[in-house]
């Protein structure tokens, strides 16, 4: 029987509080994870952070083995159910490899709505200027998430760094106690604040059937011409690709049949289709978040074609929004 580390029930209550923020968490995205020797617990794939109290949430895996079939660069790298010391339970996280190269014992991995409003900017660096003074942070280029972007991680954990800002994803930090990681991302997020416009749209009224009002801050989005063109650009982060396809689709009339889980009507509103899942819900909330804290002249990077394809037709994310449906 695999032993679980004292505090892990402390990662479970801040985990559970972490997930509850959409500011912080969106659907089941981010993840969480505690070392104790040879052991990392770290969140399932397609589980909630805010159900951490509720359900069993950790997933016990191999962090010797894990750690060397990174160095080594071999596929299984990639492969979390690899490493999983129980093999008929739920598969860790796909960022499994990215929480193992801290040597820290705890790392959170949020998608803060702060950092994001800085991380899917062409130049995130100039975009967090002097704000994280004091931090010892970096920022990394998008990488699908994985072993790939685990090995670009790693580098900057070698240097020292225990907050990095991934580009066009979110924000990861480190620290030896439940606490000190609590304490490190809470300042992180309050470091990168950046507040939002007042919402000038009224919320939509009289549509389709099967269709629904959007999230106000979505619609304000819809209103505001240069928030409209950054939202219809393109996708700006992964989540985003998994739960509401690629990049935005604004029309002056609702779709019938085949359609995306929400639809921008320029100068009227966000509308949601009634059968909108929670992560598509949780996501058009999160981009129309971003975006109303976005300054109205920043230039916006988003992901490829390429990079939208890989996420699309990646098994792991099958699977978390599978479970997530």
């Amino acid at each position: 029987m695999i032993m679980r580390p004292d505090d892990l029930k402390d990662l479970a209550s801040l985990s559970a509080k972490i997930g509850s923020d959409p500011m912080l968490v969106q659907g089941a995205g981010g993840n969480t994870s505690i070392k104790d020797g040879d052991v990392m617990w770290i969140k399932a794939s397609g589980t909630l952070l805010a159900d951490a109290l509720r359900h069993e949430i950790f997933v016990a895996c191999d962090l010797p083995a894990m750690r060397a079939s990174l160095a080594k660069g071999e596929a299984r790298a990639d492969q979390p159910m690899e490493f999983a010391l129980a093999k008929d339970g739920l598969r860790p996280s796909i960022e499994t490899s990215l929480h193992g190269v801290f040597p820290q014992r705890v790392v959170l991995h949020v998608h803060c709505i702060h950092t994001l409003v800085h991380a899917v900017q062409a130049d995130p660096v100039a975009a967090i200027g002097a704000k994280l003074n004091g931090f010892n942070w970096a920022v990394v280029p998008y990488a699908k998430p994985g072993a790939s972007l685990a090995v670009q991680v790693r580098g900057a954990v070698e240097t020292g760094c225990d907050v990095i800002v991934l580009g066009n994803h979110g924000v990861i930090v480190a620290a030896d106690t439940v606490i000190a990681a609590g304490d490190l991302l809470q300042n992180v997020a309050e470091a990168l604040r950046v507040d939002a416009v007042s919402l000038q749209a009224e919320k939509m009224c009289d549509l389709p059937s099967g269709w629904t009002a959007g999230p106000a801050s979505l619609s304000h989005v819809a209103c505001a011409p240069a928030l409209l063109s950054m939202a219809t650009g393109g996708s700006l982060y992964p989540d985003h690709v998994i739960f509401c396809g690629m990049g935005a689709l604004a029309c002056d009339v609702l779709p019938v049949g085949d359609s995306p889980p929400f639809v921008l009507i320029p100068g009227k509103g966000a509308a949601m289709r009634a059968d909108a899942t929670p992560g598509a819900w949780a996501l058009a909330q999160c981009l129309g978040d971003v975006l109303i804290r976005m300054p109205e002249d920043a230039v916006l990077n988003y992901l490829t074609l390429q990079q939208n394809g890989e996420l699309l037709d990646w098994d792991a994310e099958k699977y978390r929004q599978a479970l997530n449906g």
